[in-house]
C-alpha cells in the first residue's frame, strides 16, 4: 500500500470551521442542518455539507489562527451566511435571538457579511449581541489530504438547537438548506438525490448512530477529538482511505469515490 505524502507543492491547509447543528422534532429524535453547495463551486460543488467555511481574519479574537473562539465564531458566522440562523444572545436579558430578530438581521446584514463588506463580529457588536460559542462542542477535526488542490484544516463543532428561525439559503454559494435525519440523508445519497463527499459521509454516519439529540450531545461532550489526516492508499480492492482507527468512525479503511479535485 502506498500512502500519500506531503511534498513541496502541497498547499498549506487553510483554517476552517463547520457546525453540526442538531435538533429534536415531534417526528424525529435527531435532525441535522445541511446545505447544498452551488454546483459551479470548485471545491465540493453540488455536495450536501454541514454549514461551514474558512476562518476569516475578522473572526480572530487574539490575532492567532489557532484561537479556538475564532473557529467557533467562524462556524456561527457561516451558519448565518448559509442558512440565516443566528446563534447569538441578546446583551440585554441574555435570551437567544428571536425568530423575528433573526429575520431582520438576515435581511439587513447577511449580504454584506457574505461579501466581506461587514465583519460578522461588527454586526454582533452594533446589534448588541453575543455569539453563542458556549453551545458549540468539539466534534471532529479533519485535515484535507496533501494531494488536493485546496486543503482545509477543519474543526467540526456540534450544537443542539431548539429555536424556530427560518432557514433560507443564500442562493449564492448555497442553493438549498434543510433539516434532515441522518438516515434519510444517507438513503438519499445512495439513491443519487444527494452528493456526499467522504468526510461528510462519515460524519453523517456517525450522527446516524445516535439515538437522539441528547444522546449525541452527551456522547460527543465526553469523547476526545482525534485529528484525522486521511491517507489515500491503493489496495487489491481499489483505492481506499485510511484514517485513525480511534477517531470514532468504526474502522480504519474505507472506500471513497471522491474525485481528486475535492
Amino acid at each position: 500500500m502506498k500512502p500519500e505524502t506531503v511534498t513541496e507543492s502541497s498547499p498549506e491547509p487553510r483554517p476552517a470551521a463547520t457546525l453540526v447543528l442538531v435538533r429534536r422534532t415531534a417526528r424525529c429524535p435527531l435532525e441535522t442542518l445541511m446545505v447544498v453547495r452551488h454546483a459551479a463551486i470548485e471545491f465540493a460543488g453540488g455536495a450536501a455539507v454541514f454549514p461551514g467555511g474558512r476562518v476569516d481574519a475578522s473572526d480572530l479574537t487574539d490575532g492567532s489562527e489557532d484561537d479556538d473562539e475564532a473557529f467557533k465564531l467562524a462556524a456561527i458566522r457561516e451558519t448565518f451566511e448559509e442558512s440565516g440562523i443566528v446563534l447569538a444572545y441578546e446583551d440585554a436579558g441574555g435570551e437567544m435571538v428571536s425568530k423575528a430578530r433573526a429575520r431582520a438581521l438576515r435581511e439587513t446584514y447577511r449580504l454584506a457579511v457574505s461579501r466581506g463588506e461587514l465583519a460578522f463580529a461588527d454586526m454582533l457588536r452594533d446589534e448588541r449581541l453575543r455569539p453563542a460559542t458556549d453551545l458549540l462542542i468539539p466534534f471532529a477535526h479533519w485535515i484535507t489530504p496533501p494531494s488536493r488542490k485546496k486543503r482545509y484544516d477543519t474543526h467540526f463543532f456540534m450544537a443542539s438547537y431548539d429555536g424556530d428561525h427560518e432557514i433560507l439559503h443564500d442562493d449564492g454559494e448555497v442553493t438549498q438548506a434543510e433539516w434532515i435525519s441522518p438516515s434519510a440523508l444517507l438513503s438519499g445519497a445512495k439513491s443519487g438525490r444527494y452528493k456526499l463527499v467522504f468526510a461528510t459521509r462519515l460524519n453523517v454516519e456517525r450522527l446516524a448512530a445516535f439515538a437522539s439529540v441528547e444522546d449525541a450531545i452527551s456522547t460527543v461532550r465526553n469523547t476526545p477529538v482525534v485529528t484525522v489526516h486521511p491517507e489515500s492508499v491503493e489496495t487489491p480492492e481499489g483505492r481506499m482511505v485510511r484514517i485513525p482507527a480511534d477517531a470514532g468512525y468504526g474502522g480504519e479503511f474505507f472506500l471513497s469515490n471522491d474525485p481528486s479535485s475535492i
